[in-house]
């Protein structure tokens, strides 16, 4: 199989972390540039890797590569990926599209204009766990739904500098949620009603987030969701998903790392150390998105996740952080 060139932009954890994934899950199928704005960070990660660095930004464009990753801040993502939708190069760009989703409308409209190859960052749509989930349920084999509880529940909070510039927990941690929970059940969400409170660091309270919320969330066929989220889960990294049906349930993130215990005498569970990031448990789900991405780049695969499924669910988080700060339920507005 001839070997494509893969520009990576952003090497911080995650991106690091992506370009790990290609080199491992790819082989010598894909020759692997990276690019940073510190380019001694750049050098670095290509030395410990293995891989290319280029100089700049600029430079990797420069090399007209086959896929481009994107892994930097969000107030970049848009104008990167506008860039190579200009250039003609498939992108996966981390969630979200943008910084809003205002903001996220021309990289859509570019998209739609150009019919431009863009995956997003929505990993849990590569997980076993919610894959096998989502068959069950589109089988048939859990009857209809009458209750979902989705979580998301990070061991400890990241630095409150980034949790100013996040958009509100919804947005940073739920919008996964919402993301999967409309990709599973085929169906949107139409409304939320949300509560939040800050019982940990007060200087999360301060830059006008909480640190612990919970959304209810109304789907088109009036099935209803609850989605919790926490930054102070000291357990570990716990992320479940709960399908209730008529016919059967079915629970995605019980296996032996479950970050809980049971208060049941005589029964000692989970077996396992608990995880604790989102890294660790999602591991295989990274590794997958970054294989799925090269099926894209050379059109041998579908897109795990469109710009359009993605502002979608940001739409949702956008009426669950509304909701939270007005506490009034808000229609999800499109």
């Amino acid at each position: 199989m001839t070997s494509i060139v893969v520009g990576l932009i952003g090497v911080g954890r995650i991106g690091a972390m992506h370009a790990a994934n290609l080199l491992a899950t790819s082989g010598d199928d894909v020759e692997l540039v990276v690019a940073d704005v510190d380019a001694a960070r750049a050098e670095r990660v290509a030395a410990a890797l293995g891989c290319e660095a280029a100089s700049s930004v600029d430079a990797l464009f420069a090399r007209r590569p086959h896929g481009i990753v994107i892994a930097v801040g969000t107030s970049h993502h848009a104008p990167l990926i506008l860039r190579a939708i200009d250039a003609g190069i498939p992108v996966f760009c981390e969630k979200p599209v943008a910084e809003s989703t205002a903001a996220s409308q021309p990289v859509l409209e570019a998209v739609e204009r150009t019919g431009a190859v863009v995956q997003i960052g929505h990993q849990r749509r590569l997980d076993a766990g919610h894959l096998e989930a989502k068959r069950a349920y589109g089988a048939g084999e859990l009857g209809w739904l009458h209750t979902i509880r989705a979580v998301t529940a990070d061991s400890f909070p990241p630095p409150v500098e980034f949790i100013a510039a996040s958009g509100g927990l919804f947005r940073d941690c739920s919008v996964h949620d919402f993301d999967s929970l409309q990709w599973l059940t085929g169906q949107r969400i139409v409304e939320v009603m949300a509560r939040g409170s800050n019982n940990g660091d007060p200087a999360i309270a301060a830059v006008g987030d909480v640190d612990s919320a919970t959304a209810l969330a109304v789907f088109e066929d009036g099935t209803i969701a609850a989605v919790s989220a926490t930054r102070y889960n000291g357990a570990g990294h716990d992320v479940r998903l709960e399908l209730q049906g008529s016919l059967a349930s079915l629970h995605v993130g019980l296996d032996a790392s479950y970050s809980a215990r049971s208060a049941e005498p005589h029964f000692e569970y989970p077996a396992a150390t608990p995880h604790r990031t989102f890294h660790d448990r999602f591991a295989a789900a990274y590794r997958e998105e970054m294989r799925a991405f090269v099926r894209l780049v050379r059109e041998q695969g579908p897109n795990p996740c469109t710009v359009a499924e993605a502002i979608d669910a940001s739409r949702v988080a956008d009426a669950a952080q509304l909701s939270l700060t007005t506490g009034v339920a808000q229609q999800v507005q499109r």
